[in-house]
Order: structure tokens, then sequence, then C-alpha cells
């Protein structure tokens, strides 16, 4: 038999698919025109109000949970898929686990990062200029290569994410 965690699992998933699809959002502009096709009907009294009201907030409410639930899946799923892609890579390993930073340190990051692909674009665009202007990757009389050597990656030393 299946544990209840799993059943909810798979409640969340084809709940949040089937909310998530057109027809539901049909569904649902539909219900609200008949819903204000019968206020003349009921007077637009305060009950009719409330019939409206109360069934779209317990909606919102319940729905808040499992689309939660199903984000919360698919963000662990894309984060494991990027760390993998980052161990099988040359990207920098001291990435992984960085979604468990506060937000102060992600800023932190997201600035250095930002300033190191800066200094990519200038770098990219220097050696291009320069291949525009005839300099060439042949050894110089002296014997030294006239391409600028690579610059390595620079980052900071990230603060250690929390163990769960």
């Amino acid at each position: 038999m299946a544990r209840p965690q799993h059943l909810f699992t798979r409640f969340a998933s084809k709940t949040s698919e089937w909310a998530g699809r057109p027809a539901t959002f049909v569904l649902a502009v539909v219900l609200v025109a008949v819903w204000a096709g019968t206020g003349p009907v009921f007077d637009f009294s305060e009950t009719w109000q409330l019939v409206i009201n109360t069934g779209t907030t317990i909606i919102t409410f319940l729905m808040v949970f499992v689309l939660q639930n199903a984000q919360t899946r698919d963000a662990r799923a894309v984060q494991a898929k990027l760390n993998e892609i980052i161990l099988t890579s040359h990207a920098e390993n001291r990435f992984i686990g960085i979604e468990h930073l506060d937000e102060e340190d992600l800023q932190h990051l997201d600035r250095l990062v930002a300033k190191a692909a800066k200094g990519v674009r200038n770098e990219r665009s220097t050696t291009a200029s320069n291949e525009k202007n005839g300099s060439s990757d042949e050894p110089s009389a002296n014997g030294a290569s006239a391409k600028p050597k690579k610059a390595k990656r620079k980052t900071a030393p990230l603060a250690r994410a929390p163990s769960q």
C-alpha cells in the first residue's frame, strides 16, 4: 500500500496539472458568469455574495498547499539537475548548495558573479577587437605568443550551507 505522503504527492501533481489547463480556467469563468447571472434571481442578497466568497476562499486556501507542494518538488528536481551539471562540468563545485544561503549572501554572490561575467565579456570583446586589428596567435619574434593567457576564473569563498 502506498504511504500517505506518496498519495498526497500524486494528488498534488495531478491537481496542479489539472488546475493549469485552459479548460479549468474556462470552467472557472463559466462558474463566475453563472453566479453573476443568478444575481437578479436572488436579488443580489448577502447570501448570494457569500456563496462565491466562501467557495473561492476555500478553493484558494486548499490550492495554496497543493501548488506549493508541486512547486517545491519541481524546484528540488531542477536543483538536483543543476548540481549534476556543475559536478560533471568545469564549473565551480562550491556553487552546489548555495540555495541554502540567506538572502544577503545570495545578493553578494549575485554581485560577484555579475562582476566576473562582465570581466569575461570585456575580455572577449578585447580579444575580438585584437583579432580584427590584425593581432594573431603566431609567436612573435622573441618566441612569445601574442595571444593573452586566459584569466583564471575568480570566485569569492562562499559561506557554508547549513546541513539538512
